[in-house]
């Protein structure tokens, strides 16, 4: 391992916020609340507090992790570092698998928005072989186009809650209270903080740069803590913002809350900015993605979990080139062929126990490594086991069938080598 080359340290705190952010800021504020309300009504917003609690702790143990292991691959190298090689390998497995298939969600989602009726597949298969190529030439050509995104995006946020609250938005007779916070329990809160949940997930995204960023003890910490911060507050807004306007059960009915609480404003005209700010959002959201996808399989290579010949860097872009062409072709042959439909809650089986070795891990580190209390830790694995118990039955299922074949693969190479 030490033969191969390292990654080149070119990212600042503020390119590691905005990658982040594009993480985080995806398509799921445009879509992800009209789930959350049909599992928990105007208790969607007690789930987001507990979705922004859980993150947060699972922030400081993945902060806490990379400012000790500034490399490559995030929890797939802090589970092999401090709780064993199988717990790092099933974290690793499990983001590179689950992410992939969100991947193609995310370019479907794009499409979605941005092709004529028919054209979705191939549009989705375009955008993914220009991200593939704008990360192939290097981290730094992905920040800048991730600070652009970006910025296009929130200004599309900022520009549909004016034109709601312009509107003086009413809600009809519910409000954004209408029938009382626990009016779906605590389950379909819980629920509800399970599906938000992943909207903050991005900043695993920041970690799993840890090879490629300046001053990486102080700069990644700072820059985790800082992205999930800027996205709660988004989120926030956008969630008082849409039941404002249009009351739970609105929100409940519609796959674009977002949209729709702006058509029921004073601006009209801007109804089309909440679609392109979708499309953008959700390509900062494949960005970040395929960065992160191509430096997790590169980690898992250089141990030989994944094939040898994925840990080449490449000698100009110090980029793990080979490893981001064979993400983006997975990507594109799902795209091509795979029903989507079962994307997200497949992926998120794998992101939770993803967080969960990450909590675990950080919850074993001592001395001078340590940054956060213990029970931060504790909370943040108890939270990521509460979730995987709220997510559908065909999703847990499929999960389990993931790491079967995971756990299988291994113990057949570990044979092979033996």
């Amino acid at each position: 391992m030490n033969s191969l080359p390292p990654l080149a340290r070119r990212l600042g705190t503020g390119d590691a916020v905005v990658i982040g952010l594009g993480s985080m800021i995806g398509a799921g504020v445009f879509a992800a609340f009209s789930p959350a309300a049909q599992a928990a009504g105007s208790g969607l917003l007690i789930g987001l507090g507990v979705a922004a609690v859980v993150a947060y702790c699972n922030a400081t143990s993945s902060a806490q992790l990379a400012a000790a292991y500034p490399e490559s691959g995030g929890t797939y190298v802090y589970g092999r570092k401090q709780l064993g090689e199988w717990p790092g390998f099933l974290a690793g497995w499990g983001f590179v698998v689950g992410k992939t298939a969100s991947s193609a969600a995310m370019a479907m989602t794009f499409a979605a928005y941005a092709a004529p009726p028919g054209w979705e597949r191939p549009v989705a298969i375009a955008a993914v072989v220009l991200l593939v190529a704008v990360n192939y030439r290097g981290v730094t050509r992905t920040a800048a186009l991730a600070r652009i995104i970006v910025g296009a995006v929130l200004a599309a946020l900022a520009v549909s809650v004016a034109a709601v609250w312009a509107g003086g938005p009413a809600g009809g007779t519910a409000g954004p209270w209408g029938g009382g916070v626990l009016s779906h329990g605590w389950y379909g809160i819980l629920q509800s903080a399970g599906l938000l949940f992943f909207a903050f997930a991005g900043y695993a995204r920041i970690a799993t740069l840890g090879e490629e960023v300046k001053d990486p003890r102080r700069t990644i910490p700072r820059a985790i803590l800082a992205a999930l911060a800027i996205a709660a507050v988004v989120y926030a807004a956008v969630a008082v913002t849409v039941l404002a306007a249009l009351g739970p059960d609105a929100v409940a009915s519609t796959p674009a809350p977002l949209a729709g609480a702006v058509a029921a404003g004073g601006w009209s005209w801007a109804v089309p900015v909440v679609r392109v700010g979708a499309a953008l959002a959700s390509l900062g959201a494949l960005l970040a993605l395929i960065a992160g996808l191509g430096r997790t399989s590169l980690a898992m290579a250089r141990e030989g979990d994944l094939p040898r010949w994925l840990a080449a860097v490449h000698p100009t872009y110090r980029v793990p080139h080979r490893a981001e062409l064979a993400v983006g072709a997975a990507v594109c042959v799902i795209i091509a062929f795979a029903d989507l439909r079962g994307a997200i809650g497949f992926s998120s089986f794998g992101v939770l126990l993803y967080y969960l070795v990450a909590n675990l891990s950080a919850l074993t580190q001592r001395g001078a490594d340590r940054r956060y209390p213990r029970f931060l830790q504790v909370l943040g694995a108890a939270a990521c086991v509460v979730l995987v118990a709220t997510l559908p039955p065909g999703a847990v299922l499929a999960g389990l069938a993931m790491f079967a074949i995971g756990f299988g693969y291994r113990a057949a190479r570990l044979r092979r080598r033996s």
